[in-house]
């Protein structure tokens, strides 16, 4: 499974992504707005941040940016590099791959990528 979704139908239901206790719900996926972030605690302490782009497709990558300790992804600016969606950190401007976590700034770099879906229910 993908950590991507790309709705054809608009999104109503409830956010959820994988850990590895399994699915976590997140929030109401209207509560998403197109090119914001959310930031979400998980079970295991670690952060998450939660997007959904202006096409209305959802991601789930790490909150905290590797190169401040801070976690603060969930409020960067979202944008598109060669058709790679990403995310750049509000505090060095690196930008991270919302598809698999990776910076594209620096290659040795990464943050955690989660599966999403959406429930309906």
């Amino acid at each position: 499974m993908s950590n991507v979704i790309s709705p054809t139908l608009p999104l109503t239901g409830t956010v959820e992504l994988r850990t590895a206790e399994g699915w976590l719900a997140v929030c109401a996926a209207e509560e998403l707005l197109p090119g914001r972030g959310v930031a979400a605690l998980l079970p295991d302490g670690r952060q998450a941040a939660l997007f959904r782009d202006r096409a209305g497709r959802l991601y789930a990558i790490g909150n905290v940016d590797p190169f401040t300790g801070a976690g603060v992804l969930s409020h960067g600016l979202l944008g598109t590099l060669q058709d790679r969606a990403y995310v750049a950190s509000p505090l060095l401007k690196q930008r991270f791959d919302l598809a698999d976590g990776h910076c594209l700034d620096d290659d040795s770099v990464a943050v955690a990528s989660y599966p999403v879906r959406v429930s309906r229910s």
